[in-house]
């Protein structure tokens, strides 16, 4: 029944994931049109943001629920100490974006940002490291597709990353935006800001579509 429920989980979470990203992908393209009002890109902008918090939740749930997943099947043999690990890491994440999300635009939430920001990077380099220290010492992973799945999680992370780092003109430019009107300089770094970002959403789509074959053995 454990493994049934955290099958079942894993299988929302992906699809969480993958939904929100398509919302988010077409609502942004409404928020860059310049042949609509300000209130209709600001509708269009809350709906992408809200649509962005189903990625961005299914995220750390996706990862501790796989490791959780592995370490059953015996192909990521970790001890009580390295599951709690992979929980609290997944716990942490999980409450720092529902906090950036319900106390957006409060004085703390600037630090707490960057904090996410850098928490992310630290996510990805413990998994780099991991897999690294799985080809010198073996046993740490039984199976290549587990490798795999660890090594596209972190590619998934390093795109958000990618994508917060080129959408960063995006927030002082939308704010300009709504204080000021439309003017065809906020308009090009709106526009540049998520015509940079789509490329790491792409292969945040393809990375989904493969992850997802090698859970299901296709690959």
């Amino acid at each position: 029944m454990e493994y049934l429920l955290l099958k079942y989980l894993h299988i929302l979470g992906f699809v969480y994931w993958l939904g929100g990203d398509l919302g988010t992908f077409l609502s942004s393209r409404y928020l860059v049109n310049r042949t609509i009002g300000n209130e209709a890109r600001l509708v269009a902008t809350k709906i992408m943001l809200a649509c962005d918090q189903g990625p961005k939740l299914a995220m750390p749930m996706m990862f501790a629920i796989g490791v959780h997943l592995a370490s059953l099947l015996g192909v990521l043999p970790l001890n009580t100490l390295g599951l709690s690990i992979s929980w609290l890491i997944a716990t942490v994440w999980l409450v720092n974006v529902l906090v950036l999300y319900s106390y957006e635009g409060k004085p703390f939430t600037a630090a707490l940002s960057r904090f996410d920001f850098f928490f992310r990077i630290a996510v990805v380099i413990a998994i780099v490291a991991f897999l690294l220290a799985s080809l010198i010492k073996p046993g740490l992973i039984n199976a290549d597709w587990v490798a795999w799945k660890l090594l596209i999680f972190a590619t998934l992370v390093s795109c958000g990353i990618g994508i917060r780092i080129q959408l960063k003109p995006f927030v002082p430019a939308f704010t300009r935006l709504m204080q000021d009107g439309p003017s065809d300089e906020v308009n090009d770094i709106l526009e540049t800001s998520v015509q940079r970002s789509r490329p790491y959403v792409a292969v945040i789509w393809l990375g989904l579509f493969v992850s997802a074959a090698l859970g299901v053995h296709l690959l």
